[in-house]
């Protein structure tokens, strides 16, 4: 998959392909159903398939205090539409001037003029341009002139209601992974590097390998059980926690994973992490002993899930 960062990366041999546009934030199902339209009907007109994302989300350009916790970041989002038949993403930055361009300008400097797109595939809830005020309306009327076609797709349902991002994110907060997965069509997952922290951890009889996770705001936080992928032996059982470490007055969001029965350096090495089971919230102890029996609690939990599966 060929990587474009920014409209003025496109070049000649990028026009002529079939395209789709969004933020594709956790790549679940009904992105996965759009990525497979698009996909067949690449393969059907002998075109390249392009996805437009954008960063950052145009939520945390316009309010960055409140916009919505990421479900994958950049990275993780890019090695999933790379698994997924995508030939070329093309991440556009969404910034002051990008956000002012009119949604008629958006149309025909971007897609026409610079991507000559033959065949565009848009979510049922696609707005565009300045003000939101394009539509699949005006990309139909515009298709008609240009020669472009444009299919809106259907809302993906799953148990009768429909599969966002938003409602992804409402059942991590909740701990119900089932749910959250069953809406992602995998297990959910962060990935990081492994580097080196203030090794507290050892202190105590539960060294840690430390991932710092490069987000404002984690859609999840507390204690789980999880699987550790991206070393010589995987998966690794282990328990996590994800949080800011309230006990020590830790300030940063971090991903905290004790791999059980293991005891390698591991530092530097690239892992992911799937949460399997919350065990509990994230809380304060009163003492680093009482965080260390609470500790052992949690490894004993983790280890009768892991037992069970």
């Amino acid at each position: 998959m060929e990587v474009i960062r920014g409209l003025h990366n496109l070049r000649a041999r990028h026009s002529g392909c079939v395209v789709t546009i969004g933020n594709f934030d956790g790549v679940h199902l009904g992105h996965q159903a759009v990525l497979g339209e698009l996909a067949e009907k690449a393969a059907e007109m002998g075109l390249p398939s392009v996805v437009m994302i954008f960063e950052p989300h145009p939520q945390e350009f316009f309010d960055a205090e409140h916009a919505p916790a990421r479900l994958t970041r950049f990275r993780e989002k890019v090695q999933m539409l790379r698994r997924l038949a995508v030939d070329r993403l093309l991440c556009v930055r969404f910034d002051k001037i990008f956000s002012g361009i009119a949604a008629q300008d958006f149309v025909q400097q971007v897609l026409i003029e610079k991507l000559g797109v033959r065949h565009l595939i848009i979510g049922d809830d696609f707005r565009f341009g300045h003000g939101r005020q394009g539509d699949v309306n005006m990309l139909r009327y515009a298709g008609e002139k240009a020669g472009f076609q444009v299919i809106n797709m259907r809302t993906f349902d799953v148990d009768g209601e429909r599969v966002s991002s938003t409602r992804i994110r409402a059942a991590l907060k909740n701990g119900d992974l089932d749910s959250a997965d069953k809406l992602l069509g995998r297990s959910y997952r962060m990935a990081g590097r492994v580097v080196r922290g203030d090794q507290r951890g050892r202190t105590i009889g539960f060294p840690t390998a430390n991932i710092y996770l490069h987000r404002k705001v984690s859609p999840i936080t507390g204690v789980f059980a999880v699987q550790v992928f991206g070393l010589d032996k995987e998966p690794l059982r282990a328990v996590a926690n994800l949080g800011t470490r309230p006990t020590v007055d830790g300030k940063k969001c971090i991903l905290e994973v004790h791999l059980l029965d293991f005891d390698q350096d591991i530092y530097g090495r690239h892992v992911q992490v799937i949460f399997l089971r919350k065990l509990r919230e994230e809380q304060r102890f009163e003492s680093l002993d009482a965080l260390k029996e609470q500790i052992h609690r949690d490894v004993q939990a983790a280890r009768d899930i892991f037992e069970r599966q």
